[in-house]
């Protein structure tokens, strides 16, 4: 496991965990024998790949919650 000191930070170190964090879906999703399961991965995934997308590009407002 990497120090606080080794670890990317900023944009980068954030860009690199969601993309560990969609590689992981995509690899559970794939063994995965349970329908219900495949299912939860998926969404997840593509939550993940939603916030990196606006993560990475200026989403102004897209992400607001209104009150």
């Amino acid at each position: 496991m990497e120090t606080e000191s080794q670890q990317p930070g900023g944009r980068e170190g954030t860009a690199e965990a969601l993309n560990a964090a969609i590689e992981a879906t995509n690899l559970a999703e794939r063994v995965s024998s349970i329908a219900s399961a495949k299912a939860v991965f998926g969404s997840v995934n593509l939550l993940l790949t939603q916030i990196k997308v606006c993560f990475l590009l200026p989403c102004h407002g897209l992400l607001r919650v209104h009150t």
